[in-house]
């Protein structure tokens, strides 16, 4: 499957969704669509559908926003220093698409590695397990836990 950033694509967001990917923009917490989904599935750039983090990877942090442990394929995760608002942060953006997705924080459960994606719901889409061969996305089923 290839993955790319298309007009097509940007012009189908929403408005937030257009304001946290192409603006860096930043939903409000506890307002995301994902931030209490536990069902099993992956997420994916809500622009370009490259697959970025699996539901077995998520976890409650608390903080108002989905958080993972790691990206399902690191490679489609671009890291880059955010000096904005006078703090000093990793930016999280996806490679093909380079939407905005959030920050990553040393701050994760320690027994999975100790780092926090802080992502927001306006630049994911979530495509459920039993939906994932349908989509393309068979290959990743064996990271996500059973139904």
């Amino acid at each position: 499957m290839t993955y790319k950033k298309t007009d097509e694509a940007v012009r189908k967001l929403t408005p937030e969704q257009f304001r946290v990917t192409q603006q860096n923009g930043t939903e409000r917490p506890f307002t995301g669509e994902y931030n209490d989904n536990k069902r099993p599935g992956i997420y994916v750039d809500i622009v370009s559908g490259e697959p970025l983090f699996a539901s077995a990877d998520k976890f409650d942090s608390g903080c108002g926003w989905p958080s993972f442990t790691k990206p399902i394929v690191p490679a489609n995760v671009k890291e880059l220093r955010d000096d904005s608002y006078g703090m000093i942060r990793t930016e999280v953006r996806s490679r093909h698409g380079d939407s905005h997705l959030g920050h990553v924080f040393p701050d994760g459960p320690q027994d999975r590695g100790g780092l926090r994606y802080c992502i927001n719901s306006a630049s994911l889409r979530f495509i459920p397990r039993e939906e994932m061969e349908a989509e393309g996305y068979g290959a990743y089923i064996n990271q996500v836990e059973d139904i």
